[in-house]
């Protein structure tokens, strides 16, 4: 589906930020690519989703060529065939929820109304039916980011970018964003990508790749992380045994005496 070849990428020709990145996404992936700041993965994100072009290297997406499309048609492959959620959600400010949601498709010269079955599972899924009139500045962060992944989805794209998506998020949002994510990807078969410095957010893929300084230093399928219900249950299970442990511990000491 998305493919990197020997991809490098070089600033003023001497700062090499990426040395020579080979990757394959299969659909229906979920990949977290972990590293440091520095160490080259929002750069990969970036060229990997045609907002960029690699000093050196090739992308194909579908069997296409990147590197051979001009600069207005990756415009229309980023409405189109991929979408984006960014760490500080860039909605537009003067338009409400509804309507950056169905930006892309007022961009790309669609019809509102033929994608409204579309928007009204996507908002109610989301979690955010409520609030379609609302503007960007009276949403929570939790919400705001819930608003920018409808707009990455209302096109059904091939592949969703996000970086550092709950860099702007508290903990209890955080969680909530990436539980999300998992069942985009699990129940509605979403292929996803996420740049992150978080182990712990990483892990709600399933698969997680290393970069650091420019290169890939790790690709590990992973199990992932359990849905909010059963860890909720292995939590009762664990202080259940906590108790019976005790309990066995007091009818010992107890027999002894």
């Amino acid at each position: 589906m998305l493919t990197a070849t020997n991809l490098k990428k070089s600033f003023d020709g001497k700062t090499e930020v990426l040395k020579g990145v080979n990757l394959t996404v299969e659909k229906g992936e979920f990949i977290s690519i972990l590293g440091a700041s520095g160490s080259g993965k929002s750069t990969l994100l970036t060229i990997l989703g045609g907002m960029d072009r690699p000093t050196e290297g090739i992308v194909t997406l579908d069997g296409v060529n990147l590197g051979d499309l001009k600069e207005k048609d990756l415009a229309v492959l980023r409405r189109t065939k991929v979408g984006f959620v960014f760490q500080f959600f860039n909605l537009a400010p003067y338009l409400t929820v509804g309507e950056n949601i169905n930006l892309p498709l007022i961009l790309d010269g669609k019809n509102v109304k033929n994608y409204a079955e579309k928007f009204d599972f996507l908002t109610k899924y989301l979690k955010i039916e409520h609030i379609t009139n609302k503007m960007p500045a009276e949403l929570s962060g939790g919400e705001q980011q819930r608003t920018a992944i409808a707009r990455a989805l209302i096109y059904e794209p091939e592949i969703v970018f996000l970086d550092e998506p709950t860099g702007n998020l508290d903990s209890e949002s955080s969680e909530e964003i990436m539980q999300l994510l998992k069942n985009i990807n699990s129940e509605l078969g979403a292929t996803v990508l996420q740049v992150t410095h978080s182990e712990h957010n990483a892990r709600y893929g399933t698969r997680l790749i290393r970069i650091k300084d420019g290169l890939i230093t790790e690709d590990t399928v992973l199990t992932p992380v359990a849905s909010e219900e059963p860890a909720e249950e292995a939590e009762k299970t664990e202080t259940a045994d906590e108790n019976v442990d005790t309990e066995d511990k007091a009818e010992k000491d107890n027999s002894e005496e």
